[in-house]
């Protein structure tokens, strides 16, 4: 039997994809703390964090709309899509997601005037982003370029720039651990894109997984994971900053994700795996942040 969809906010919420929302979160808490010794504006600190979850609502909410409209979604495995399943209409979610859109730019604004204006450009390149990931007549996310841009706009990007709205310089620090914090968002689209990996193909959506194949994205996966650790404990081992370690700590969400991955799961049996890598990207980058601030 299929469950009912939602209804009223529960709708919008689920359309928001909140399993998804670690990758606004931990670099904009990984930045912040990485320069915590040099000063800490709070206001700057929490706007920093809306303009990220606003924009990765609006790239969710944008994607839904972009994927819906061509059809890509009317066989989703995956969890709820808006218009793919019509719970919704293609134009109010196009509302909501210029909505969160607007959100991350006025709160931006705030924060250029602040800082420096030159934020307004990294602010339009991180809508232009979200928009152009499956918007547009040439979606790079429809031909295997996703993960890069994941990789660029919520590792380094966001976790360098949340740093820099504290200080007003760049942290070498921030630039080092954006590295791992990237691999760790770039792990949940891998993932994802791994589980929509046939449906996708049938639609003529070239992502990543449907260049790759099924082994080489596991494959991926797998060395995605193993890889943000080795550089976490690299990074604390040689700057001498051992509470790092803590994030060390998300190895223990992550080995059910990749025995999952290992043992040759499709499809739904997938979902779980998206769960995990988004807790293990949350543990991960708090238990750094943490160590960070010790």
């Amino acid at each position: 039997m299929t469950a009912p969809l939602p209804t009223g906010a529960s709708l919008w919420i689920a359309g928001a994809r909140p399993k998804t929302l670690p990758a606004a979160v931990v670099p904009v808490a990984v930045g912040t703390a990485a320069v915590a010794d040099d000063g800490f504006i709070l206001w700057r600190a929490v706007a920093a964090m809306a303009v990220a979850l606003a924009l990765q609502v609006a790239t969710n909410y944008a994607n839904d709309y972009s994927d819906g409209v061509r059809g890509t979604d009317d066989d989703r495995v995956g969890p709820l899509r808006l218009v793919g399943s019509g719970a919704a209409s293609a134009g109010s979610v196009k509302r909501a997601m210029l909505a969160a859109f607007g959100v991350a730019g006025i709160v931006g604004l705030a924060l250029s005037i602040a800082v420096n204006p030159w934020l307004l450009a990294i602010g339009a390149a991180s809508i232009a982003a979200g928009w152009f990931y499956t918007g547009g007549s040439n979606p790079y996310g429809y031909i295997g370029l996703g993960e890069v841009f994941v990789f660029v706009f919520f590792g380094v990007v966001a976790t360098v720039g949340s740093a820099y709205v504290q200080t007003e310089s760049l942290s070498g620090v921030a630039a080092v651990l954006s590295i791992p914090v990237g691999i760790f968002a770039t792990a949940l689209l891998v993932i994802n894109n791994l589980r929509d990996r046939v449906g996708d193909a049938a639609a003529g959506k070239k992502t990543l997984a449907v260049r790759l194949g099924d082994t080489a994205t596991r494959r991926l996966f797998i060395g995605s994971l193993v890889t943000a650790f080795l550089l976490i404990a690299v990074v604390a081992l040689s700057t001498d900053r051992l509470p790092l370690l803590l994030g060390l700590v998300g190895i223990i969400t992550a080995l059910p994700a990749i025995r999952t991955v290992a043992s040759g799961a499709v499809e739904r049996e997938l979902i779980p795996v998206l769960e995990a890598t988004g807790r293990t990207q949350l543990v991960a980058g708090l238990a750094m942040t943490v160590g960070l601030v010790l």
